[in-house]
Protein backbone atom coordinates (compact mmCIF):
# COMPACT_ATOMS: atom_id res chain seq x y z
CA UNK A 1 0.00 0.00 0.00
CA UNK A 2 1.23 3.67 -1.03
CA UNK A 3 -0.01 4.30 2.30
CA UNK A 4 2.22 2.13 4.31
CA UNK A 5 5.55 3.54 2.20
CA UNK A 6 4.85 7.08 2.64
CA UNK A 7 3.96 6.45 6.46
CA UNK A 8 7.37 4.51 6.72
CA UNK A 9 9.51 7.27 6.03
CA UNK A 10 7.28 9.64 7.77
CA UNK A 11 7.53 7.80 11.33
CA UNK A 12 11.47 8.45 12.48
CA UNK A 13 10.22 9.13 16.23
CA UNK A 14 7.94 7.05 18.55
CA UNK A 15 5.08 5.24 16.90
CA UNK A 16 1.96 5.63 14.65
CA UNK A 17 -0.76 2.84 14.76
CA UNK A 18 -3.42 2.51 11.80
CA UNK A 19 -6.61 0.84 11.41
CA UNK A 20 -7.30 0.54 8.04
CA UNK A 21 -10.99 0.46 6.54
CA UNK A 22 -10.62 -3.17 5.89
CA UNK A 23 -9.78 -3.44 9.65
CA UNK A 24 -6.35 -4.13 9.13
CA UNK A 25 -3.54 -2.80 11.14
CA UNK A 26 -0.44 -1.63 10.99
CA UNK A 27 2.44 0.32 13.54
CA UNK A 28 4.63 2.83 12.26
CA UNK A 29 7.90 2.92 14.81
CA UNK A 30 10.75 5.59 14.51
CA UNK A 31 14.27 4.87 15.40
CA UNK A 32 13.96 7.92 18.16
CA UNK A 33 11.68 7.77 20.86
CA UNK A 34 8.67 10.02 20.93
CA UNK A 35 5.18 9.94 21.61
CA UNK A 36 2.56 7.13 20.17
CA UNK A 37 -1.05 7.82 18.93
CA UNK A 38 -2.90 5.14 16.91
CA UNK A 39 -5.95 5.94 14.49
CA UNK A 40 -8.48 5.18 12.12
CA UNK A 41 -9.60 5.30 8.47
CA UNK A 42 -12.98 4.64 8.55
CA UNK A 43 -12.99 4.48 4.12
CA UNK A 44 -11.14 3.78 1.15
CA UNK A 45 -11.40 7.41 0.12
CA UNK A 46 -9.60 8.82 2.96
CA UNK A 47 -6.62 6.38 2.21
CA UNK A 48 -6.51 8.07 -1.12
CA UNK A 49 -6.76 11.79 -0.07
CA UNK A 50 -3.82 11.14 2.80
CA UNK A 51 -1.60 9.77 -0.22
CA UNK A 52 -2.25 12.71 -2.57
CA UNK A 53 -3.50 15.79 -0.54
CA UNK A 54 -2.25 15.35 2.96
CA UNK A 55 -2.43 18.67 4.22
CA UNK A 56 -6.09 19.81 3.32
CA UNK A 57 -7.52 15.98 3.58
CA UNK A 58 -6.07 14.91 7.12
CA UNK A 59 -8.03 17.94 8.76
CA UNK A 60 -10.93 17.41 6.44
CA UNK A 61 -11.20 13.74 7.25
CA UNK A 62 -11.30 14.70 11.29
CA UNK A 63 -14.13 16.86 10.51
CA UNK A 64 -16.40 14.32 8.87
CA UNK A 65 -15.18 11.22 11.05
CA UNK A 66 -13.40 9.45 8.77
CA UNK A 67 -10.13 10.10 10.79
CA UNK A 68 -10.75 9.02 14.30
CA UNK A 69 -8.38 8.80 17.02
CA UNK A 70 -8.87 5.10 18.59
CA UNK A 71 -7.40 3.29 21.54
CA UNK A 72 -7.34 6.16 23.96
CA UNK A 73 -5.49 8.78 21.61
CA UNK A 74 -7.70 12.58 21.01
CA UNK A 75 -7.32 14.28 18.11
CA UNK A 76 -4.08 16.32 19.76
CA UNK A 77 -2.48 13.19 20.25
CA UNK A 78 -2.24 11.90 16.94
CA UNK A 79 -0.79 15.30 15.34
CA UNK A 80 1.67 15.72 17.95
CA UNK A 81 3.10 12.23 16.76
CA UNK A 82 2.75 13.92 12.60
CA UNK A 83 4.16 17.50 13.37
CA UNK A 84 7.12 15.91 15.56
CA UNK A 85 7.86 13.77 12.37
CA UNK A 86 8.07 16.42 10.04
CA UNK A 87 9.83 18.78 12.34
CA UNK A 88 12.83 15.77 12.60
CA UNK A 89 12.72 15.54 8.61
CA UNK A 90 10.58 13.06 7.89
CA UNK A 91 8.66 13.69 4.74
CA UNK A 92 5.62 13.17 2.44
CA UNK A 93 6.38 13.23 -1.00
CA UNK A 94 2.64 14.85 -2.08
CA UNK A 95 2.64 17.43 1.01
CA UNK A 96 6.76 18.62 -0.97
CA UNK A 97 4.70 18.76 -4.01
CA UNK A 98 2.09 20.61 -3.03
CA UNK A 99 3.78 23.28 -0.72
CA UNK A 100 6.16 24.24 -3.91
CA UNK A 101 2.46 25.12 -5.86
CA UNK A 102 1.38 27.32 -2.81
CA UNK A 103 4.83 28.68 -2.70
CA UNK A 104 4.49 29.97 -6.45
CA UNK A 105 1.26 31.12 -6.10
CA UNK A 106 1.39 32.54 -2.45
CA UNK A 107 1.41 36.41 -3.63
CA UNK A 108 -1.56 36.21 -5.30
CA UNK A 109 -2.66 33.91 -2.57
CA UNK A 110 -2.26 36.59 -0.08
CA UNK A 111 -3.13 39.88 -1.87
CA UNK A 112 -5.67 41.36 0.68
CA UNK A 113 -7.31 43.97 -0.56
CA UNK A 114 -9.52 46.06 1.81
CA UNK A 115 -12.36 44.58 0.40
CA UNK A 116 -10.87 40.98 0.29
CA UNK A 117 -9.52 41.40 4.50
CA UNK A 118 -12.93 42.05 5.55
CA UNK A 119 -14.37 38.92 4.13
CA UNK A 120 -11.33 37.26 5.44
CA UNK A 121 -12.52 38.44 8.88
CA UNK A 122 -15.67 38.02 9.08
CA UNK A 123 -15.07 34.41 8.34
CA UNK A 124 -13.77 34.05 11.90
CA UNK A 125 -14.28 36.86 13.93
CA UNK A 126 -18.11 37.02 13.21
CA UNK A 127 -19.00 34.05 14.33
CA UNK A 128 -21.08 33.75 17.62
CA UNK A 129 -19.27 36.10 20.03
CA UNK A 130 -20.50 33.33 22.73
CA UNK A 131 -17.96 30.69 21.38
CA UNK A 132 -15.31 33.08 22.52
CA UNK A 133 -16.87 33.68 25.67
CA UNK A 134 -16.51 29.83 26.29
CA UNK A 135 -12.75 29.16 25.74
CA UNK A 136 -11.09 32.52 25.93
CA UNK A 137 -10.34 34.61 29.25
CA UNK A 138 -12.71 36.86 30.76
CA UNK A 139 -11.24 39.93 28.75
CA UNK A 140 -11.51 38.27 25.66
CA UNK A 141 -7.80 38.63 24.24
CA UNK A 142 -7.43 36.34 21.28
CA UNK A 143 -4.21 36.44 21.01
CA UNK A 144 -0.53 35.19 22.56
CA UNK A 145 -0.17 35.58 26.72
CA UNK A 146 2.54 36.12 28.44
CA UNK A 147 4.08 33.94 31.24
CA UNK A 148 6.85 35.61 33.25
CA UNK A 149 7.33 32.00 34.95
CA UNK A 150 4.72 29.45 33.26
CA UNK A 151 2.71 29.40 36.60
CA UNK A 152 0.30 31.95 35.63
CA UNK A 153 -3.47 31.73 35.18
CA UNK A 154 -4.90 32.09 31.58
CA UNK A 155 -6.33 35.69 33.26
CA UNK A 156 -2.84 36.61 34.64
CA UNK A 157 -1.45 35.85 32.17
CA UNK A 158 -3.39 38.08 29.54
CA UNK A 159 -3.45 40.98 32.22
CA UNK A 160 0.38 40.42 31.81
CA UNK A 161 0.93 41.03 28.18
CA UNK A 162 -1.51 43.80 28.28
CA UNK A 163 0.97 45.50 30.79
CA UNK A 164 3.85 43.96 28.86
CA UNK A 165 2.97 45.81 25.81
CA UNK A 166 1.83 49.08 27.87
CA UNK A 167 5.42 49.25 28.70
CA UNK A 168 6.96 49.33 25.58
CA UNK A 169 4.89 52.20 24.41
CA UNK A 170 6.26 54.37 27.27
CA UNK A 171 2.61 55.85 28.52
CA UNK A 172 4.76 58.21 30.57
CA UNK A 173 1.93 61.25 30.37
CA UNK A 174 -1.63 61.56 30.28
CA UNK A 175 -3.88 61.92 27.42
CA UNK A 176 -1.43 60.49 24.49
CA UNK A 177 -3.47 59.21 21.82
CA UNK A 178 -3.30 55.61 20.73
CA UNK A 179 -4.35 54.20 18.02
CA UNK A 180 -5.03 50.29 18.28
CA UNK A 181 -4.73 49.05 14.75
CA UNK A 182 -7.17 45.50 14.90
CA UNK A 183 -8.47 46.07 18.45
CA UNK A 184 -10.46 42.52 18.79
CA UNK A 185 -13.10 43.29 21.79
CA UNK A 186 -11.87 45.93 23.12
CA UNK A 187 -9.98 44.82 26.48
CA UNK A 188 -6.47 46.17 25.07
CA UNK A 189 -7.90 49.21 23.75
CA UNK A 190 -10.12 49.92 27.39
CA UNK A 191 -6.94 49.19 29.76
CA UNK A 192 -4.81 51.69 28.21
CA UNK A 193 -7.31 54.13 28.60
CA UNK A 194 -8.61 52.97 32.26
CA UNK A 195 -5.31 52.37 33.27
CA UNK A 196 -2.92 54.03 31.73
CA UNK A 197 -5.01 57.79 30.76
CA UNK A 198 -4.80 57.30 27.08
CA UNK A 199 -7.59 57.91 24.77
CA UNK A 200 -7.41 55.18 22.40
CA UNK A 201 -9.32 54.49 18.93
CA UNK A 202 -9.86 50.89 17.99
CA UNK A 203 -9.78 50.05 14.21
CA UNK A 204 -11.17 46.53 13.57
CA UNK A 205 -13.28 44.90 10.35
CA UNK A 206 -15.34 42.61 12.13
CA UNK A 207 -19.10 43.99 12.77
CA UNK A 208 -19.28 41.43 15.55
CA UNK A 209 -16.53 42.98 17.47
CA UNK A 210 -16.89 46.65 17.14
CA UNK A 211 -20.56 46.69 18.79
CA UNK A 212 -19.23 44.45 21.72
CA UNK A 213 -16.33 46.93 21.97
CA UNK A 214 -18.83 49.81 21.67
CA UNK A 215 -21.00 48.50 24.37
CA UNK A 216 -17.95 47.45 26.96
CA UNK A 217 -16.24 50.74 26.54
CA UNK A 218 -19.86 52.12 27.63
CA UNK A 219 -19.79 50.05 30.59
CA UNK A 220 -16.74 50.74 32.00
CA UNK A 221 -17.88 54.81 31.87
CA UNK A 222 -14.78 55.20 29.00
CA UNK A 223 -16.80 55.90 26.21
CA UNK A 224 -15.58 59.63 26.09
CA UNK A 225 -11.69 58.49 25.67
CA UNK A 226 -12.26 54.65 23.65
CA UNK A 227 -13.69 54.77 20.46
CA UNK A 228 -14.10 51.97 17.85
CA UNK A 229 -14.18 52.09 14.24
CA UNK A 230 -15.14 49.87 11.63
CA UNK A 231 -12.40 50.81 9.43
CA UNK A 232 -9.82 49.39 7.31
CA UNK A 233 -6.13 50.28 8.89
CA UNK A 234 -5.38 51.81 5.00
CA UNK A 235 -7.91 54.62 5.66
CA UNK A 236 -7.02 56.10 8.82
CA UNK A 237 -4.86 59.09 8.41
CA UNK A 238 -4.40 61.31 11.57
CA UNK A 239 -1.22 61.19 13.31
CA UNK A 240 -0.89 59.57 17.29
CA UNK A 241 1.51 60.06 19.69
CA UNK A 242 1.30 55.89 19.63
CA UNK A 243 0.20 52.48 17.92
CA UNK A 244 -0.06 49.17 19.11
CA UNK A 245 -1.20 46.15 16.83
CA UNK A 246 -1.82 43.09 17.99
CA UNK A 247 -2.19 39.49 16.22
CA UNK A 248 -3.44 41.69 13.01
CA UNK A 249 -0.16 41.36 11.66
CA UNK A 250 -0.98 38.38 10.25
CA UNK A 251 -4.06 39.18 8.09
CA UNK A 252 -2.42 41.86 6.33
CA UNK A 253 -0.75 39.84 3.32
CA UNK A 254 2.78 39.68 2.27
CA UNK A 255 2.34 42.23 -1.09
CA UNK A 256 1.36 44.72 1.63
CA UNK A 257 3.73 44.66 4.19
CA UNK A 258 5.82 47.68 3.07
CA UNK A 259 2.71 49.61 2.67
CA UNK A 260 1.47 48.46 6.21
CA UNK A 261 4.79 50.26 7.70
CA UNK A 262 4.25 53.37 5.62
CA UNK A 263 1.10 53.45 6.65
CA UNK A 264 2.15 53.21 10.22
CA UNK A 265 5.29 56.12 9.68
CA UNK A 266 2.17 57.88 8.04
CA UNK A 267 0.10 57.64 11.50
CA UNK A 268 2.77 58.49 13.82
CA UNK A 269 3.74 61.65 15.24
CA UNK A 270 7.65 62.71 14.47
CA UNK A 271 8.26 61.63 18.50
CA UNK A 272 5.57 58.48 18.10
CA UNK A 273 6.19 55.32 19.18
CA UNK A 274 4.67 51.59 17.97
CA UNK A 275 4.58 48.22 18.75
CA UNK A 276 3.41 45.20 16.56
CA UNK A 277 2.60 42.23 18.17
CA UNK A 278 2.65 39.09 15.91
CA UNK A 279 2.91 34.83 15.13
CA UNK A 280 5.97 34.68 13.36
CA UNK A 281 8.49 31.59 12.13
CA UNK A 282 11.74 31.01 13.23
CA UNK A 283 12.51 29.09 10.41
CA UNK A 284 12.32 31.64 7.35
CA UNK A 285 9.32 32.35 5.02
CA UNK A 286 7.07 29.61 4.21
CA UNK A 287 3.07 29.25 3.35
CA UNK A 288 0.26 29.17 4.64
CA UNK A 289 -1.58 25.18 5.29
CA UNK A 290 -4.21 24.88 3.25
CA UNK A 291 -6.57 23.67 5.87
CA UNK A 292 -5.71 26.18 8.02
CA UNK A 293 -6.53 29.07 4.85
CA UNK A 294 -9.90 27.10 3.72
CA UNK A 295 -11.37 26.64 7.23
CA UNK A 296 -9.84 29.23 9.87
CA UNK A 297 -8.08 32.45 8.43
CA UNK A 298 -8.13 32.86 5.06
CA UNK A 299 -5.86 35.34 3.86
CA UNK A 300 -4.01 34.77 6.86
CA UNK A 301 0.21 34.08 7.02
CA UNK A 302 2.45 34.07 9.71
CA UNK A 303 5.97 35.79 8.65
CA UNK A 304 9.51 35.06 9.09
CA UNK A 305 11.03 38.02 10.57
CA UNK A 306 13.56 38.46 7.56
CA UNK A 307 10.30 39.18 5.69
CA UNK A 308 9.27 42.00 8.24
CA UNK A 309 12.26 43.52 8.85
CA UNK A 310 13.39 44.67 5.29
CA UNK A 311 9.57 46.33 5.22
CA UNK A 312 9.93 48.11 7.90
CA UNK A 313 13.18 49.56 6.67
CA UNK A 314 11.97 50.61 3.04
CA UNK A 315 9.25 52.38 4.91
CA UNK A 316 11.73 54.50 6.98
CA UNK A 317 11.36 53.23 9.92
CA UNK A 318 13.61 52.84 13.33
CA UNK A 319 13.30 49.24 14.86
CA UNK A 320 13.93 50.06 18.45
CA UNK A 321 13.86 46.81 20.21
CA UNK A 322 12.66 42.92 19.05
CA UNK A 323 11.89 40.34 21.23
CA UNK A 324 10.75 36.58 21.16
CA UNK A 325 8.37 34.93 22.76
CA UNK A 326 8.78 31.65 21.96
CA UNK A 327 6.68 28.93 23.92
CA UNK A 328 3.90 31.56 25.37
CA UNK A 329 1.31 31.24 23.19
CA UNK A 330 1.42 27.20 22.98
CA UNK A 331 0.60 27.91 26.85
CA UNK A 332 -2.05 30.04 26.18
CA UNK A 333 -3.67 27.64 23.80
CA UNK A 334 -3.40 25.36 26.01
CA UNK A 335 -5.67 26.91 27.94
CA UNK A 336 -7.87 27.66 25.25
CA UNK A 337 -7.80 24.24 24.66
CA UNK A 338 -9.07 23.33 27.95
CA UNK A 339 -11.74 25.43 28.37
CA UNK A 340 -12.84 24.28 24.56
CA UNK A 341 -13.40 20.75 26.17
CA UNK A 342 -14.74 21.84 29.54
CA UNK A 343 -17.83 23.87 27.25
CA UNK A 344 -17.95 21.43 24.67
CA UNK A 345 -21.24 20.91 24.87
CA UNK A 346 -22.37 24.36 24.98
CA UNK A 347 -20.55 24.94 21.89
CA UNK A 348 -21.65 22.26 20.05
CA UNK A 349 -25.12 23.50 20.67
CA UNK A 350 -24.13 26.97 19.57
CA UNK A 351 -22.79 25.06 16.11
CA UNK A 352 -22.67 21.35 15.45
CA UNK A 353 -20.00 18.25 15.72
CA UNK A 354 -18.49 19.16 12.96
CA UNK A 355 -17.67 22.53 14.00
CA UNK A 356 -16.74 21.31 16.93
CA UNK A 357 -13.86 19.15 15.17
CA UNK A 358 -12.83 21.72 13.21
CA UNK A 359 -12.35 23.98 15.99
CA UNK A 360 -10.10 21.52 18.02
CA UNK A 361 -8.02 20.40 14.80
CA UNK A 362 -7.34 24.43 15.12
CA UNK A 363 -6.36 24.58 18.63
CA UNK A 364 -4.22 21.66 18.59
CA UNK A 365 -2.46 22.14 15.19
CA UNK A 366 -1.54 25.73 16.34
CA UNK A 367 -0.46 24.49 19.97
CA UNK A 368 1.81 21.94 18.39
CA UNK A 369 2.78 24.40 15.61
CA UNK A 370 4.59 26.41 18.56
CA UNK A 371 6.26 23.22 20.38
CA UNK A 372 6.97 21.74 17.39
CA UNK A 373 7.28 23.42 14.02
CA UNK A 374 8.93 26.85 14.66
CA UNK A 375 6.23 29.29 15.12
CA UNK A 376 6.90 32.17 17.92
CA UNK A 377 5.18 35.36 18.80
CA UNK A 378 7.79 38.51 17.81
CA UNK A 379 6.94 42.25 19.16
CA UNK A 380 9.00 45.21 17.20
CA UNK A 381 9.01 48.40 18.59
CA UNK A 382 9.04 51.23 16.48
CA UNK A 383 9.94 54.71 15.30
CA UNK A 384 10.03 57.68 13.48
CA UNK A 385 13.14 59.48 14.84
CA UNK A 386 16.23 58.01 16.49
CA UNK A 387 15.64 59.95 19.38
CA UNK A 388 12.34 59.08 20.61
CA UNK A 389 12.80 56.62 23.16
CA UNK A 390 15.59 57.02 26.04
CA UNK A 391 18.95 55.26 24.97
CA UNK A 392 18.55 52.19 26.99
CA UNK A 393 15.04 49.64 27.89
CA UNK A 394 15.08 50.62 31.81
CA UNK A 395 12.02 52.67 30.89
CA UNK A 396 10.17 48.97 29.99
CA UNK A 397 11.43 47.48 32.90
CA UNK A 398 10.63 50.20 35.13
CA UNK A 399 6.79 50.86 33.53
CA UNK A 400 6.29 47.01 34.30
CA UNK A 401 7.40 47.08 37.89
CA UNK A 402 5.10 50.32 38.71
CA UNK A 403 2.10 48.53 37.58
CA UNK A 404 -0.49 46.98 40.09
CA UNK A 405 -0.47 43.51 39.30
CA UNK A 406 -2.93 42.23 38.25
CA UNK A 407 -4.61 45.02 37.01
CA UNK A 408 -7.53 44.06 36.11
CA UNK A 409 -8.92 41.11 37.76
CA UNK A 410 -11.57 38.86 35.82
CA UNK A 411 -14.98 38.15 37.35
CA UNK A 412 -14.32 34.10 36.91
CA UNK A 413 -11.29 32.01 36.44
CA UNK A 414 -13.23 28.94 35.92
CA UNK A 415 -14.76 28.48 32.50
CA UNK A 416 -17.65 26.56 33.19
CA UNK A 417 -19.46 29.40 35.45
CA UNK A 418 -20.08 31.03 32.28
CA UNK A 419 -21.47 28.39 30.60
CA UNK A 420 -25.38 28.50 31.63
CA UNK A 421 -25.36 32.05 31.28
CA UNK A 422 -23.36 32.57 27.66
CA UNK A 423 -26.08 29.37 26.26
CA UNK A 424 -29.20 31.07 27.82
CA UNK A 425 -27.99 33.99 26.18
CA UNK A 426 -27.49 32.58 23.04
CA UNK A 427 -30.59 30.58 23.12
CA UNK A 428 -28.63 27.22 23.51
Amino acid sequence: MLLDSILSRLIRCGTLKIRYPDGTSRSFNGSQPGPSAALALTNHEITRRLVWNPSLGFGEGYMDGSVEPIDGSTIHDVLDVLLLNMASGGSHPAMKINEGFRWAGRRLLDLNTARRSRRNVAHHYDLNGTLYSLFLDADRQYSCAYFPTGKETLEEAQALKKRHLASKLKLDRPDLEVLDIGSGWGGLAITLARDYGARVTGLTLSEEQVTESRARAEAAGLSDRVHFELMDYRSWARPMDRIVSVGMFEHVGINHYTSFFRTVKGALKEDGVALIHAIGQSEGPATTNPWITKYIFPGGYSPALSEVVPAAEKAGLWITDIEILRLHYAMTIAHWRDRFAANRNAIKSLYDERFCRMFEFYLSASELSFRRWGHMNWQLQLTRNVDALPLTRDYMFDAERASTYPHDPPPSTEPGDQVSRDVERAGG
